[in-house]
């Protein structure tokens, strides 16, 4: 056996290929920690486009369109740490167990993803070690810091969802997400329903769950932080301006949450 051809075989990423992670605001003050997993849509050189025409590649099936505008903005607002994965959910997705069959799909909604089809363990490890793992090690890494360095820290993980699925219209506008922990969501919810224009999703159109996410249940649940999902409807931030009021408003809205949380001393 060629054990050089072997690792090249094995080995995802290249010279010409960007770091999984990308990173905003790394050492702002805010007790809030931000997190989108799937803020890119970016593929390795190494699978070209995956089989997949480029009209379905800027389709949500490669990403949370609108997500990465809000994020960026949004830590910039708050002064909050926003930690960001750049690699299509279709490459891996960093909100699923490795092993899970949406954790690389072979087709996602009605299109086929040719090049996951039939991969080898290799393969599969490597997107993991190369993608996944440094995304989520970094996450670790933060919240280890800041929890040595007793900073308060929230976990707010960014998501986005599409107005239509299956033909059935979705009317949330957002969405609070959560499972175990129901501090914060319940904090969300009461601000976003004194809007007095939205209409908000109480872990609508999805749940928190073990099993159809990640980020919250290890990073959030099992370290013990107050934590929160949100889902923004994908028409109402697809360009600049949406992505820009959704920041300001969600700034507004975190920045009064904060200092109820400090009142409650689960900040401190």
């Amino acid at each position: 056996m060629d054990f050089n051809t072997a690792d090249a075989t094995d080995q995802l990423l290249g010279a010409g290929d960007i770091s999984p992670v990308h990173e905003v605001n790394a050492d702002g003050a805010s007790p809030f920690l931000l997190t989108s997993d799937h803020y890119g849509r970016i593929l390795p050189r190494a699978l070209g486009d995956l089989g997949v025409a480029e009209s379905e590649l800027t389709r949500h099936i490669a990403w949370d369109i609108g997500i990465a505008g809000v994020a960026e903005r949004l830590a910039k607002m708050l002064d909050a740490h926003l930690i960001a994965q750049r690699y299509s959910r279709l490459v891996i997705d960093c909100n699923r167990s490795p092993g899970v069959a949406s954790s690389i799909p072979v087709i996602s909604e009605a299109t086929a993803i040719p090049r996951n089809e039939g991969i080898s363990e290799g393969e599969r490890a490597a997107r993991r070690r190369e993608i996944f793992e440094p995304y989520h090690r970094r996450i670790d890494a933060v919240i280890d810091r800041r929890l040595h360095d007793r900073r308060p820290t929230v976990l707010v993980s960014l998501h986005s969802f599409t107005p239509v699925y299956a033909g059935v219209a979705r009317p949330w506008h957002i969405a609070a997400l959560y499972n175990r922990d129901t501090v914060l969501p319940q904090l969300l919810l009461k601000h976003l329903r004194a809007e007095g224009d939205l209409v908000v999703g109480d872990n609508e159109p999805y749940a928190v769950s073990d099993l159809s996410d990640y980020t919250i249940p290890v990073h959030g649940e099992a370290r013990g932080l107050v934590n929160t999902g949100i889902e923004i409807r994908q028409d109402l931030i697809a360009d600049q301006s949406g992505q820009q009021q959704w920041a300001e408003r969600l700034g507004r809205i975190f920045a009064e949450i904060e200092l109820e949380l400090r009142r409650e001393r689960l900040v401190d």
